[in-house]
């Protein structure tokens, strides 16, 4: 097991399945069963999910950022209670976490709680990001997985990788196997933003690339990298 606990990025818009807004259950049920198979191998999953299908702050450009990237964390939390649920009915032990407290319904984030969890084989939804406005759930990924010493870093994407041009556009689009932090950086290839980029670099966090939609792809991915994208030094 070359890596044993696990940061998992998954975004707003994945949990959206078909709908392409808001949260398609049947989506959350097949991924939280798919990362059930990965913690019955004994892998430690800790995932941060994206808002990206209720709210983006950025693109509301006439309302304060900040009122807005709080809007955006409500929408983290949709999806983690959601994806929560979906484990819960596989009964698989979960626990949300929050950045920002909410003590009804959910815990609030405690790195040495988090890791307890996580050792004790229960999986970890962090909700609200960082907690703060003006840091995407890219960068939340990033720090939790530095925070709670992950082994690796996998964005799950729509996509089988990191390209040096959007695929779906570009028929000569050429999938890098691996690739450097400073190469992703230098080359502007938005896999990830640039803060979230640097601090993997910092922590030597190697990140993995890979296309979530296909089934089995999250299991296979941890055991051999060749079907994704590797970000390393």
């Amino acid at each position: 097991m070359k890596y044993k606990r696990v940061l998992l990025k998954l975004s707003g818009e994945v949990l959206a399945g078909g709908k392409g807004h808001g949260i398609d259950f049947e989506t959350a049920l097949s991924l939280a069963n798919e990362i059930k198979e990965c913690v019955n191998l004994g892998y430690e999953i800790s995932i941060v999910v994206g808002g990206g299908n209720f709210w983006r702050g950025k693109s509301n450009e006439y309302m304060d950022r900040a009122t807005s990237d709080y809007i955006g964390m409500l929408g983290t939390v949709m999806n983690a209670l959601a994806l929560g649920d979906a484990f819960k009915q596989l009964d698989v032990p979960v626990r949300v976490q929050t950045g920002v407290e909410m003590r009804q319904i959910a815990e609030f984030y405690i790195k040495d709680r988090a890791i307890r969890h996580l050792e004790k084989g229960r999986v970890v939804i962090f909700g609200c990001g960082t907690g703060s406005p003006f840091f995407s759930t890219d960068t939340a990924a990033a720090l939790r997985a530095a925070e709670i010493n992950a082994d690796v870093l996998i964005k799950a994407t729509k996509v089988d990788g990191v390209y040096d041009k959007d695929p779906k556009k570009h028929e000569d689009a050429k999938k890098y196997d691996k690739i450097t932090y400073i190469d992703v950086l230098n080359k502007k290839l938005n896999v990830m933003d640039s803060t979230a980029i640097s601090l993997c670099m910092e922590e030597n966090i190697p990140i993995i690339v890979f296309n979530i939609l296909k089934k089995g792809n999250l299991k296979e991915v941890l055991k051999n990298q060749s079907i994704a994208t590797i970000i390393e030094k």
